[in-house]
């Protein structure tokens, strides 16, 4: 196992630092036990609902968790040199998606009265941090047509069955507390179309990111193979 030599990407694909990058690619291991801490604790908070669902729907229950571990889990495979492809996407769907459905949720529609506040602001934070590594996965991934499928259905049905068709019971989605009336969950409320809404974004947003960045490094790879290319402003090719 490598690490590979970044590609020039632009900011919005590549926002971090390059010497963060190399940092989060150095210490990945340290990663991987962070992203396995906060996983087992994202089972711990949702075992409460998990106990109200069906087995067989667990696995589209614990959103966070799911990207953590898959998180964990596309690290540890390139570190042992036994990388996925679309468990590289799952990780990068995930890790965009819940850390910044997460926030929008608490600051947006729930009380923040409704749990502890260290709760509220560690759940918020916390997930912030998930975007951040979610940008250093291109450096070992190319997210190629079939790993973006897989994670497109994968979170593109859990959008389905969280807000619109669930298919054992009642809806899937993490228990809001803007949903709450008199001790019952109420998802014919705003809240519910909103955080529907924001999924959908953020599914669009992360498939958007993906394709982006698979264009990006093709476009470079296409630069310095053909000498009749040259490199554009913003690091796309174009025939000279």
């Amino acid at each position: 196992m490598t690490t590979s030599t970044p590609v020039r990407l632009p900011g919005y694909l590549a926002p971090l630092p390059l010497r963060i990058e190399e940092l989060a690619l150095r210490y990945a291991w340290g990663i991987v036990a962070i992203n396995l801490v906060g996983t087992a604790f994202g089972f711990w908070y949702y075992r409460f609902q998990l106990a109200q669902t069906p087995l067989v729907m667990w696995p589209f229950v614990p959103d966070s968790p799911g990207a953590t571990l898959f998180m964990a889990l596309s690290l540890g495979a390139w570190k042992t040199g036994y990388n996925q492809e679309w468990l590289n996407a799952l990780a990068f769907y995930g890790n965009v998606k819940l850390s910044l459905w997460t926030p929008f949720v608490q600051l947006v529609l729930n009380d923040p009265g409704g749990i502890e506040s260290w709760l509220y602001w560690f759940l918020i934070f916390s997930h912030l941090a998930m975007v951040l590594q979610a940008f250093v996965i291109y450096r070992y991934a190319n997210f190629p047509v079939g790993g973006v499928a897989v994670a497109t259905v994968w979170y593109g049905f859990n959008d389905v069955v969280d807000y619109f068709a669930p298919l054992v019971g009642e809806f899937h989605h993490t228990f809001l507390r803007a949903e709450l009336v008199n001790g019952t969950l109420d998802h014919s409320l705003r809240a519910h179309d909103l955080a529907a809404a924001a999924a959908l974004i953020l599914t669009l947003t992360a498939t958007f990111l993906a394709l982006a960045t698979r264009v990006k490094i093709l476009e470079q790879h296409v630069d310095a193979s053909d000498p009749n290319h040259t490199q554009g402003s913003d690091g796309g090719a174009f025939n000279s």
